[in-house]
């Protein structure tokens, strides 16, 4: 170039020789992180909360690369069991017009309308089951056996779904797609699961959004359910999920988020999930860092209630980017003079959502629906 002396030696201390990190970053990841403004993030100069909340919600919707069209359910009971208090049923209904499957209904027995909830399963990298889960299944010993087993390991030996059941609330279970009768899947078949929705235009993490959003419009739709006492349950990546779409969805009026949430700048730390890929396709949308943190989603709920746990020693969240996601949040709620409506505990243990931690969601959301 014009100017440059070529006797100059070059400054090979600035030459990039390693351009990726071992866990699998771009070394310029702290110049990237820093461009990470959140630039539609409430902050203390926000002064018209309704509207920043549209605009928020409409940028969200716009990342899923979804078209949130309604879809005629057409549902059927395909079979029921029955289990005392409530009947168990697996129905079939059209959650989007691409996609008709195979849902656990929970339904107490009596007069309703009944308070309702929409379960989130989580990941955990266990594909076989989905909405297993959550809701105990009756017609296939396998699935049952390893539910049994995913129980005992993260819920104290209890099926969450039908705990909150036994307490007069209509409980939908669905599979995300890759789990149970929406498989198969593998781990390591993620990436390119998710490669191919953005080949074709559209988005793994965008469609589970918008399914899970269907969801709680099918539950709203029952005649046996209350619609202004709706609320969403979810345990790890079915947390993220509750909260993600409470905060896309009026149709839920309360949220129960046990175990993921933390800043997007916490869990960018060496060994975290969300740096291996795998898991982390079903909740990474392109582009979302630029705009939203995930307590910035979460807050996109507010001024519903929201109930959300962590856990002391869980290693996928750590403390001090929980804490400081739980503080962002509190500043929205408190924003909307609704501080009552928000609580974030951190419970001593890991990763589980143990019989204790249930009771104690439980009676919450009781309150919530003035139960």
């Amino acid at each position: 170039m014009a100017g440059d002396d070529p006797t100059k030696s070059p400054d090979v201390a600035h030459i990039q020789t390693r351009g990726v990190s071992e866990d699998n970053l771009p070394v310029f990841a702290p110049a990237l992180k820093q461009r990470m403004a959140f630039s539609l993030s409430w902050s203390e100069r926000t002064t018209d909360l309704p509207r920043w909340k549209e605009i928020a919600r409409a940028k969200l919707w716009e990342l899923t690369l979804q078209n949130p069209i309604q879809t005629d359910s057409a549902s059927e009971i395909m079979d029921e069991v029955d289990r005392g208090t409530y009947v168990a049923r697996k129905v079939a209904f059209n959650l989007t017009n691409d996609s008709r499957v195979i849902a656990l209904l929970l339904v107490p027995k009596g007069k309703g309308p009944f308070p309702a909830a929409v379960m989130y399963h989580d990941h955990g990298s266990m594909f076989d089951i989905g909405k297993e889960k959550l809701i105990e299944s009756w017609d296939d010993e396998a699935k049952l056996q390893t539910s049994k087993t995913w129980a005992e390991r993260f819920f104290s030996g209890r099926y969450p779904g039908d705990a909150l059941a036994r307490r007069g609330y209509v409980v939908l279970a669905t599979d995300a797609l890759g789990w149970s009768d929406r498989g198969p899947l593998t781990y390591d078949a993620q990436q390119a699961l998710a490669a191919n929705f953005f080949n074709m235009g559209s988005s793994l993490a965008g469609l589970m959004a918008f399914e899970d959003t269907r969801a709680a419009d099918f539950l709203a739709s029952l005649p046996q359910v209350d619609q202004q006492r709706l609320a969403a349950v979810g345990f790890s990546m079915g947390a993220f999920r509750a909260w993600q779409a409470a905060a896309l969805s009026d149709r839920i009026k309360a949220t129960v988020a046990v175990n993921w949430m933390a800043t997007a700048e916490g869990l960018m730390v060496p060994g975290n999930n969300q740096l291996r890929g795998g898991s982390a396709w079903h909740m990474t949308h392109p582009g979302l860092l630029r705009y939203l943190d995930y307590p910035d989603v979460a807050s996109l709920s507010a001024p519903n209630p929201l109930l959300i746990f962590a856990g002391a020693t869980d290693t996928l969240f750590p403390p001090a980017s929980v804490k400081d996601a739980f503080e962002k949040m509190r500043s929205v709620w408190e924003a909307w003079n609704a501080l009552d409506c928000l609580e974030n505990k951190l419970w001593p243990g890991g990763h589980v959502f143990t019989a204790d931690q249930q009771d104690y969601a439980y009676d919450w959301l009781d309150r919530q629906f003035g139960r």
